[in-house]
């Protein structure tokens, strides 16, 4: 089973095992770290969420059949490009799938009493720019998969002042007084617990890739 302090292993550990279609736990391993940021951009692209779930199944079957030509540049974060490619493309063979009259019909007015029915479709699939998406949603991954591994690391009430404080925007008198606790603890956690993250998501950000 995966280890649990390595939430997301090191892509040339896990991207090597994948060669071989036989490995279920790597194939396993990929899926768990990588569905969600594939569902996640497919939904902000525009597909519903039966399309992103058939979107997110595509990619992994692509991955499979692509994995063996190819080769793995850290120095160009080249994973990372790739699996975006792949991601797009996925995307677009979902809206290309749609049928004709799959649309939405809005009223559209164009003045106090004249209502006209109007049809609006989505931008042709090959002009879609998840460049921005992809970037967002990978950040996100990162922080989340951080947050994950820092939690494991610290006590329950050391993460809780943490999540009140940085997250929530509670002021330290209220947390303080809510939990029991000094002012210093509370100071103490937010920072100690604020490096901790920006290490991981270092770490995580070179492995990733």
């Amino acid at each position: 089973m995966q280890n649990p302090e390595e939430l997301i292993p090191t892509r040339n550990s896990l991207l090597s095992r994948l060669k071989n279609r036989d490995d279920n736990e790597s194939w396993q391993d990929f899926f768990n770290t990588y569905w969600k940021l594939v569902y996640g951009v497919a939904i902000k692209a525009g597909l519903t969420e039966e399309e992103a779930e058939e979107a997110v199944q595509e990619t992994v079957i692509t991955v499979a059949r692509r994995i063996p030509e190819f080769k793995y540049d850290p120095s160009k974060c080249a994973f990372k490009t790739w699996l975006l490619n792949l991601t797009r493309w996925r995307i677009i063979d979902q809206i290309r799938k749609r049928k004709p009259d799959h649309a939405v019909l809005r009223p559209r007015r164009s003045d106090a009493t004249a209502r006209t029915a109007t049809i609006e479709r989505i931008a042709d699939p090959a002009s879609l720019d998840l460049d921005k998406v992809w970037e967002q949603e990978w950040e996100q991954h990162v922080v989340t998969a951080a947050i994950a591994k820092v939690k494991k690391r610290v006590s329950p009430e050391q993460y809780q002042m943490f999540d009140l404080c940085v997250y929530k925007q509670w002021p330290v008198k209220r947390i303080a007084k809510q939990l029991g606790v000094s002012r210093g603890s509370v100071y103490l956690a937010r920072h100690r617990i604020t490096g901790m993250l920006k290490q991981e998501v270092k770490a995580m950000e070179k492995k990733m890739c």
